[in-house]
């Protein structure tokens, strides 16, 4: 491959060239995507949009430059293959803003992930009264201004005294609910031998002094008998020797005969010396205009925003520009309703994508190459103007910004499409349009003809048969929120991001009916070694199959065990690791990329040996297989649109939308009273979207209540019960807008939703 001699083709060079891609199903496809433009890609899940974006593309650029630096800089930067494609021409360096969520420990916030923490500490370190003596003074994540008590976690642990100690018991009989407190152990005898207690009376009939005696008392020495001898040992209450012995700890690394009985009696919540705050005292006691500096990174950012746009300080005026032209970035990208001190772990995928594209909003770098992965995943269509705003302020700025993206309101703003299909997998693979999105609309693609397809409205919705109920709800921003969600129909729960959708269903619903089953946006885990086979459950039925079959042991047809090619051990390729340059895969030459053995290749099941079984896809395997378990698997797989995959194809293969509709078949197998799905929609085509509204209604129609947490109109439309949250988000939400049928839903004028839906049945 020649990527950067574009002297060698006769194209503009306005247009980033590719030519001959094929990598994973890229059927030798060639495309010009205009630079300084908005390119937007589209096709069903599997058709190639991220084999050639990500996979050709980007991993191009980012490898392209890593060779610019020195031998040993390579050496920690990640590797990129070089992709199988003949030409890329016209490069810039890529950044790519994807889904991956930001993570990070109990430390990192909003607030530091984005430097806006740090802007505020440099402000009310010039600002605040009484003053402190420098910036770290008031950073949770340093010593001299965290909490001393939680050490700048904000949380801490409490004992809850009545799990621990049962009173009616005497010390005798063991009255300490934890298994080293056992009756004749050590730690028991500390107190029985203590000779501060009657060790017959039963705790309930302790004075008060003797119950603060066995429970706090934290200043004595006792004669202990040890062996025989009596020894001096520092007397602690069971609290406090509690605290010691096991509150320092993790209690994901105590013993399991501990954890589930340390999990029963110690509680997280706000520390109770910061209130939850995670700073000094001297931190807290900083403040401007009365609000100190946890009140402002408690604050809704849309708050924060109006507090620091009303200061008015000519000595920090600068700073107090840059703190409110990135607060206002991440109003206008729709994430208004968050606040600064919100755990960056708690972000969903959409919310940490739309974080990262923040950080670029105010860059100064020109002739960039944008990169973005569905940036309107966990949007409400309200919220997508404002995304469409950012895309078109990066490519007005001189950028060329390309977008893998399923929603029409993103499609409209593009420049250029790409569309790729026809189909996903080995159908996909080839370019079926290229042009305006007019031109896409009249085109006779799968993605053209869904763009002029209306979802018509549920006309006759099912009855409900009683009802779920949800009262006085107030987690989050609830304010006191009671419904009835109908049982046996499909609910679809709407409202802007930070609406308060998932703190009702997630938070409220939860805690009421436990049988609920939910079904989030969390991805399989991929590696070299996983596939659909061994993730769904069916490998081991395959196996045992294959093994009664040909009389031998299981383990014979596991890629992981007995049956393996030892060249390989069951990859079907080599690695070979050429130090500071990308590792190289090839074919295994023993066992042809087979993976096994040649004895393990001689046994066959119905005529077929394992490799010619793991390389069917699906919808083969459906008219292949008899054994009702593996059925029922491929059933379910098919009807969530993956009958496109082989069996034996990697995890790691797979885009992220068939990923996670490979855990929601591996979920609705299993017939549940209760499902919830969070945004079942997500990284969806539209024609996949039909596909997965007739498999809810078979659910439904076979007695499962379902509720979903939706934005997608057409999901709406076809819902039996809409509860619509807003009418804003964060403060502004909250509140129950609309209950009720998707018709009645359009006569709803303080609902965002009806109003979209409106527009899109036109």
């Amino acid at each position: 491959m020649s990527p950067s001699h574009s002297s060698s083709a006769s194209d503009s060079p306005g247009s980033i060239q590719v030519r001959g891609a094929r990598e994973n199903n890229l059927k030798n496809i060639s495309v010009d995507i205009p630079r300084r433009k908005i390119t937007v890609f589209t096709g069903v899940s599997g058709s190639g949009k991220s084999s050639l974006v990500f996979d050709t593309i980007a991993a191009e650029s980012h490898r392209l430059l890593n060779e610019t630096f020195s031998t040993f800089v390579q050496n920690f930067l990640p590797r990129y293959a070089q992709p199988d494609v003949d030409v890329l021409a016209n490069l810039s360096t890529a950044i790519l803003v994807d889904q991956q969520r930001l993570g990070g420990n109990p430390r990192s916030t909003l607030g530091t992930a984005t430097d806006l923490y740090t802007l505020l500490r440099v402000l009310f370190s010039r600002l605040g009264k009484p003053a402190v003596p420098h910036a770290l003074a008031l950073s949770f994540n340093d010593p001299t201004g965290m909490c001393p008590e939680c050490e700048g976690l904000g949380r801490g642990a409490r004992i809850d005294v009545d799990a621990l100690v049962d009173r009616k018991k005497s010390l005798e009989e063991g009255p300490i609910r934890f298994p080293t407190f056992n009756v004749g152990g050590y730690h028991l005898n500390t107190f029985v031998k203590s000779g501060f207690f009657d060790v017959k009376k039963p705790l309930a009939k302790y004075t008060k002094d003797e119950l603060h005696n066995l429970l706090h008392r934290n200043d004595s020495k006792v004669k202990v008998n040890a062996q025989g001898l009596k020894i001096n040992s520092g007397y602690e209450g069971v609290v406090p020797k509690f605290k010691r012995l096991y509150l320092t700890k993790d209690a994901e690394k105590l013993p399991a005969n501990l954890r589930e009985s340390f999990e029963r009696i110690v509680t997280s919540g706000p520390c109770g010396a910061c209130d939850g705050t995670r700073l000094s005292e001297l931190a807290r006691a900083c403040r401007i205009d009365g609000k100190n500096i946890a009140d402002c990174s408690a604050m809704q950012i849309s708050e924060l925003a109006a507090f620091i746009h009303a200061l008015r300080a000519p000595s920090v005026a600068p700073l107090l520009a840059r703190l409110a032209e990135r607060l206002d970035h991440l109003v206008e990208i729709g994430l208004g309703y968050l606040s600064l001190s919100r755990e960056t772990a708690t972000l969903s995928g959409g919310e940490s994508q739309r974080v990262k594209m923040v950080r670029h909003l105010s860059s100064s770098l020109t002739e960039t190459l944008y990169i973005f992965d569905e940036p309107t995943i966990g949007l409400h269509p309200h919220d997508i103007q404002r995304l469409n705003t950012t895309l078109l302020r990066l490519r007005d700025a001189g950028n060329t910004v390309l977008v893998v993206e399923h929603k029409p309101q993103v499609m409209a703003i593009a420049d250029h499409l790409i569309d790729l299909g026809p189909g996903a997998g080995k159908a996909g693979g080839t370019v079926v349009f290229e042009g305006s999105f007019a031109g896409l609309q009249k085109s006779d693609t799968l993605t053209g003809k869904h763009l002029a397809r209306l979802e018509a409205l549920k006309e006759k919705p099912r009855k409900g048969k009683g009802h779920l109920v949800i009262e006085n709800a107030t987690l989050n921003n609830l304010h006191d929120v009671t419904v009835k969600i109908p049982r046996g129909v499909l609910t679809a729960v709407t409202g802007v991001a930070g609406s308060g959708k998932s703190s009702l269903i997630h938070g409220s619903l939860a805690g009421r009916y436990p049988d609920a089953v939910f079904v989030d946006q969390a991805l399989a885990a991929g590696s070299r070694r996983s596939n659909l086979a061994t993730y769904s459950g069916m490998a081991d039925a395959v196996r045992k199959a294959f093994a009664t079959a040909n009389k031998v042991e299981p383990a014979l047809f596991s890629a992981n065990s007995r049956g393996a090619c030892a060249a390989c051990e069951g990859l079907g390729v080599l690695y070979t690791d050429l130090q500071h340059l990308d590792p190289v895969a090839i074919r295994c030459e023993t066992c042809e990329g087979r993976c096994f053995t040649d004895a393990v290749l001689a046994l066959t099941l119905r005529g077929k040996n394992i490799n010619d079984v793991l390389n069917l896809a699906v919808i083969d395997a459906l008219s292949y297989f008899t054994e009702k378990s593996v059925l029922a698997t491929l059933k379910a797989l098919r009807d969530v649109g993956l009958g496109y995959i082989a069996l034996g194809q990697r995890l790691n293969t797979l885009s992220g939308g068939e990923r996670q509709r490979l855990k929601l078949a591996a979920e609705l197998e299993k017939p549940s009273p209760i499902v919830v799905l969070d945004e079942p929609t997500t990284g969806l085509h539209m024609a996949d979207v039909a596909t997965l509204l007739a498999l809810l209604d078979t659910m439904v129609d076979n007695g499962t209540t379902l509720i979903v947490i939706e934005h997608n109109l057409d999901v709406i439309a076809r819902a039996d019960w809409i509860i619509d949250m807003g009418p804003g988000a964060g403060a502004e939400g909250g509140n129950v807008v609309f209950e009720g049928t998707p018709r009645d839903l359009l006569r709803a004028s303080k609902s965002l939703t009806a109003k979209h839906l409106a527009a899109r049945l036109g």
